[in-house]
């Protein structure tokens, strides 16, 4: 799967490890439902993290589409919150 977090760039991400990204991602579906800002900016932090560490980068020239897109670290919680679709950011 191709992985855009915006203004960072694109990292490929292995199947393998979709499960631990949509646990986080469901972390930080609930801290927006609760309206809880620093959790939050803590889920979505570790999110990001999680998807740099477990990514390999792409080259800035890389022409692959991005199955998906990420919200950039500086993300407001509005933001995010309309970014969500049925699934979270990360469908699984």
């Amino acid at each position: 799967m191709i992985v855009r977090i915006m203004g960072e760039g694109q990292v490929e991400i292995s199947a393998d490890d979709i499960a631990v990204l949509n646990q986080l991602d469901s972390e930080l579906e609930s801290a927006i439902e609760a309206n809880d800002e620093e959790s939050f900016r803590v889920r979505l932090h570790a999110l990001l993290d999680k998807v740099r560490h477990v990514g390999k980068a792409l080259s800035d020239d890389s022409l692959e589409p991005s199955e998906l897109i990420l919200p950039p670290a500086d993300a407001s919680i509005e933001e995010v919150r309309e970014m969500l679709g049925d699934q979270g950011l990360i469908p699984g």
